[in-house]
């Protein structure tokens, strides 16, 4: 016997009828009102457009777009690595040669150039390290990566803002993934310098007069990578294997910088006194 049915009880006929009247209503709404929709997109626009910078005090622009566009990039998954093809060969990509007059014209972006950005994204200058440390709620300890390894530093401590953390540790994933796909052994990159504080910068200016006194370094956004030197991954049963050339790794390390300057992730210089890549995070 079928239930019976309440006259308060909500059918496919009354959601339809309420649809449409609410539809009718907004329809209505809009007739008489033509702009009300424009300027609530507007709305919604302006509040996407504020909500790309980390920084509400300043406006929207290149640097907070960029931002965004680095971000979207660092945290899309990485796509897998393709070491063999279809039939199960082998795959080795060709190694670049890059001479250093090229280098200079791929890698072109002067201190004054990353200064801005490093500002913008970084911490305050700190005057000494007792100063740094009381930023550390701010800072990233990257002092132990199995990507990667520290030199000896004097004139600098191993923390960097969150970004040129995952910066680095890009750079240097996508140095061991070109090693693979070219057939060359595991080596790691070498940070030569990290975060400086004035302190450090006025020491280091004593021993070095090529080093800049309105440094990148003092704001936690920048690192240097060593390009004439690399610790080769050694297999603890097996006696010590050679190392690469460094020319042919600096090579490799000069492709997967100019990939990430061409993506946007990053300002490189290329040092030619000092050894290095000098990288400023975007």
């Amino acid at each position: 016997m079928p239930t019976k049915i309440s006259k308060y009880t909500f059918t496919k006929i009354h959601f339809v009828c309420v649809f449409w009247m609410v539809a009718g209503f907004f329809f209505l709404l809009k007739c008489l009102f033509p702009n009300i929709a424009g300027k609530q997109l507007e709305e919604v626009k302006e509040y996407i457009e504020a909500k790309i910078t980390t920084n509400h005090h300043h406006p929207v622009d290149s640097i907070s777009r960029n931002m965004a566009h680095v971000d979207s990039l660092f945290f899309a998954p990485r796509a897998d690595l393709m070491l063999v093809d279809a039939a199960g060969n082998p795959i080795k990509n060709e190694i670049p040669r890059f001479r250093s007059i090229e280098l200079d014209t791929i890698f072109p972006d002067i201190n004054d150039v990353q200064l801005v950005t490093a500002e913008r994204l970084g911490i305050p200058e700190c005057d000494d390290r007792q100063a740094a440390a009381a930023m550390k709620d701010k800072l990233v300890y990257i002092g132990d990566s199995p990507y990667y390894d520290l030199e000896n530093l004097t004139y600098s401590i191993p923390y960097l803002v969150p970004r040129a953390s995952v910066l680095l540790e890009e750079i240097s994933r996508s140095f061991f993934d070109s090693l693979a796909v070219k057939g060359i052994p595991f080596h790691k990159l070498i940070v030569t310098s990290v975060l400086r504080t004035n302190k450090d910068v006025k020491g280091l200016r004593r021993h070095n007069g090529n080093a800049s006194e309105n440094s990148c370094h003092r704001f936690g956004t920048t690192f240097d990578i060593a390009y004439n030197s690399y610790h080769r991954v050694q297999d603890p049963d097996d006696s010590e294997q050679p190392q690469e050339y460094a020319y042919t790794l600096k090579s490799v390390l000069a492709e997967v910088l100019n990939d990430q300057r061409l993506r946007g992730t990053c300002y490189v210089k290329y040092e030619r006194r000092q050894y290095c890549f000098h990288i400023t995070c975007r």
